[in-house]
């Protein structure tokens, strides 16, 4: 199952990562593949299209900024097959 690429955004908190990926889904034909607690940060997994990941981005951190939540976000274009066997079986 090829992702096609990757989002990831980073938050400060678990609310502004809930507020972000509500308004990325809604904006974005994204899959939402999971998310990773450290401490307070969160960061949020997902994939899609190229432009529909970068429009989520964009989003993501306009809503998050908002609430001085966003930390950064990255984007990868085609992610090598290991790289997807890692996230999706860390998911799991």
């Amino acid at each position: 199952m090829p992702l096609g690429s990757l989002g990831f955004i980073e938050t400060k908190s678990f609310i502004s990562a809930i507020e972000a990926t509500d308004a990325m889904l809604k904006s974005a034909d994204i899959n939402l593949l999971g998310r990773e607690i450290i401490g307070e940060n969160v960061t949020v997994i997902f994939s899609g299209e190229i432009g529909a990941v970068k429009i989520a981005l964009e989003i993501g951190a306009e809503v998050a900024g908002k609430s001085g939540g966003f930390i950064t976000s990255r984007f990868i274009s085609r992610p090598h097959e290991e790289l997807e066997t890692f996230l999706l079986n860390n998911k799991k």
